[in-house]
């Protein structure tokens, strides 16, 4: 019962954000600027992938230093990244596929879980497994705005985030659907923009991105 609280409080806060910047960062300490270029610019959320070493360091680090912010963990692939994501402050994970194991570790430690599908079958067992929120993973590899309408026809009380190959050009018809909470992507903090620490940058991109969901 407390998972399910917990996930409809983000499924709520992301309706409201409408992307979920997904970042990743070689060294963890560049979170700081850059989760304030989000956060100064109308984004209280960030994803931080399990794609670099510095991830769980990078977790805390935002979560202690913007603390309203709202910190997920993201490419969690194993049961021992679910739980040092969530030691260091991640409020929820996400993962590129459905794992079971990991789902059901998930639910275990308390923390929730958006995992990821493309077909019917794996929305099957998200389902089975008490999952009603997933990650439309990769969105426009899969088939895009065409594909996820025809999957999410036979399941009208889904809840999913489509993300891969999402930017301006196709968020607004993505988000048009209305079982979509939320489009995750990386346009507005590429790894190119970190390691040149173009946080101005990122925050133009930032707020770009919010007038024009919110317009």
């Amino acid at each position: 019962m407390m998972k399910k609280i917990m996930m409809k409080k983000i499924i709520d806060r992301l309706r409201q954000l409408k992307i979920v910047p997904v970042i990743s960062v070689s060294q963890a300490e560049d979170i700081i600027p850059l989760g304030e270029a989000l956060y100064q610019n109308g984004l209280s959320v960030a994803e931080i992938t399990f794609r670099s070493p510095a991830a769980t360091e990078a977790i805390s680090l935002l979560k202690k230093h913007i603390p309203s912010m709202l910190v997920g963990a993201g490419t969690v692939l194993t049961k021992d990244q679910a739980y040092v994501a969530k030691q260091a402050g991640a409020e929820f994970i996400v993962a590129p596929g459905l794992n079971p194991t990991t789902v059901n570790y998930c639910n275990e430690i308390n923390i929730p879980i958006i995992p990821g599908i493309n077909n019917p079958s794996s929305i099957e067992l998200a389902l089975a497994l008490g999952i009603d929120f997933v990650k439309f993973f990769p969105a426009e590899a899969s088939g895009g705005i065409a594909m996820l309408k025809a999957l999410l026809a036979p399941y009208h009380h889904l809840h999913i985030m489509p993300t891969g190959g999402i930017g301006l050009d196709n968020i607004r018809d993505y988000l048009d659907i209305q079982q979509v909470v939320a489009c995750g992507g990386s346009w507005m903090v590429k790894e190119e923009f970190i390691q040149q620490k173009a946080w101005h940058k990122i925050g133009q991109l930032t707020a770009e991105a919010v007038n024009f969901v919110n317009t």
